[in-house]
């Protein structure tokens, strides 16, 4: 159980001033019973049993609508509240005893498949379907009433998903509330909104904090990405107007780019973006960790299309300057089992000026980088084996190994070109041995790659990538 990722998302959330802010909306409401939730200080020994009783009042529907969305914000402050063990007892306590009835689970399916008619039959599914509705989804939905609640709910699987690894009584809270958030947060109820300078400083402030890709180094950085010749287009959902879901940076330039420290650059002269002929995502970010698995990113992807197309006729290419996150990781692997390198490349590790004969995973370390020698030396060994490691695929067979990979192959794109030092920060070096990849969105392409992909595992890949790839 990681408690220190669960410590994380408290302190992110409480941090964001979610804590205090719904807290005290939430008072208002659960004082409309005549009474409110416990202080921090009350919460002690009986939290379990407290929070038991308030889960109850939920689940019993006593009263109206203004009853049942105080019982509702009273646990919600409640839950809030609680310290990290807290709100695992919480959970676990969702996990143990708010779930679906086996036996009447059970019952339910025998009557479906005894039914002697077919009126027999759909009224029996009908009363399956209910029994298949635990407690908790009932409790989790009431939740969806409340001012922000649906922001709340979405941090609470954040904390859940560390959890639900190691537990499976977790595990099953998690998809219980996964499949609510993925029926709320269906595409349809997306708004795509370009954000610029003038838009409100919170929404600018979450973009520099939620930003993990390349990381905004104050407001002059981010001003710079919002530059006439750049865009950001965010993904909101109605019920939480504040909060980015999912976001996107575009830099409007003149042939594919091969390196962020130049797209980044503060001191660069301003393009004309009317002049433009490609537009780069270069940085996309999911901003909910607990959205993490309801995937809309694709949505984004070809919304943002569209609309710089009609913005910009003279846009003909579409492409992404992209992390290879994984590609270390693997490669240190592979080293440690052997057998990576060709004869061929081991006499290049070999010849090279480093102290004690380094092997190439020490190489790879140190600051290799900025030796010119040393990094023209390894350019074609590390070349072909990210090229390697770009085509693998996971043990299924049919999802591509790389993370990155995997979202932009699935989206209907194509691994266009490998860039040598495009991303020499430490965590590109650490990453990716500092390089990235284009993957190129070719209209004409993006559902044929799409289905080959989805349905085949194909990796749609450039004839000089495959050819890298086969020396």
């Amino acid at each position: 159980m990681d408690e220190g990722r669960l410590a994380g998302f408290v302190t992110q959330a409480a941090s964001s001033g979610l804590f205090d802010r719904l807290r005290g909306v939430w008072r208002d409401i659960a004082q409309s019973l005549g009474k409110s939730s416990r202080t921090d200080q009350e919460m002690a020994a009986d939290d379990a049993s407290l929070l038991r009783s308030q889960v109850l009042d939920c689940l019993e529907g006593r009263g109206g609508e203004v009853s049942a969305r105080a019982h509702a914000a009273t646990l919600g402050r409640s839950y809030l509240g609680l310290g990290v063990d807290g709100r695992r007892t919480f959970l676990k306590l969702l996990a143990d005893e708010f779930g679906t009835d086996p036996a009447a689970v059970d019952e339910a399916m025998t009557a479906v498949t005894s039914a002697a008619t077919p009126a027999a039959r759909v009224a029996a599914e009908h009363v399956l379907r209910e029994a298949l509705v635990s407690p908790r989804q009932r409790l989790l939905t009431q939740f969806n009433a409340l001012p922000e609640g649906v922001k709340f709910l979405v941090d609470m699987r954040a904390e859940l998903l560390p959890l639900a690894k190691a537990d499976p009584g977790m595990k099953a809270v998690e998809r219980d509330l996964k499949e609510l958030l993925a029926s709320w947060f269906d595409v349809g109820f997306l708004e795509l909104q370009r954000i610029t300078w003038r838009s409100p400083a919170l929404i600018l402030e979450k973009i520099m904090a939620y930003e993990a890709v390349h990381a905004i180094q104050g407001w002059p950085d981010l001003k710079n990405r919002l530059d006439s010749d750049r865009r950001l287009y965010a993904f909101f959902h109605p019920r939480m107007p504040d909060e980015p879901l999912i976001f996107v940076e575009v830099a409007l330039v003149r042939g594919i780019a091969g390196n962020i420290h130049e797209l980044l650059d503060e001191h660069a002269p301003v393009e004309d973006p009317g002049k433009a002929d490609t537009a780069i995502f270069y940085s996309i970010n999911n901003a909910q960790k607990g959205l993490v698995g309801i995937s809309f990113g694709n949505f984004l992807i070809k919304k943002v299309v569209d609309s710089l197309s009609h913005e910009f006729p003279n846009l003909k290419t579409f492409a992404t300057l992209s992390p290879i996150p994984g590609f270390r990781t693997w490669l240190n692997e592979k080293l440690t089992e052997g057998e990576v390198l060709t004869p061929s490349e081991s006499k290049i590790v070999a010849a090279l000026p480093t102290p004690d004969n380094a092997s190439l995973g020490a190489l790879l370390d140190s600051r290799w980088n900025e030796d010119p020698q040393v990094a023209q030396a390894l350019r074609p060994v590390l070349s072909r084996l990210c090229a390697h490691y770009l085509s693998e695929r996971r043990s299924d067979g049919r999802r591509a190994r790389d993370p990155v990979a995997h979202f932009h192959l699935s989206n209907g794109a194509r691994m266009e070109r490998l860039n040598w030092l495009a991303d020499t920060s430490e965590k590109g070096i650490a990453q990716s041995a500092g390089m990235m990849m284009n993957y190129l969105y070719k209209l004409s392409e993006i559902d044929s790659n799409h289905e080959a992909y989805s349905g085949q595992g194909r990796i749609a890949m450039s004839s000089a990538l495959r050819a890298l790839h086969k020396n």
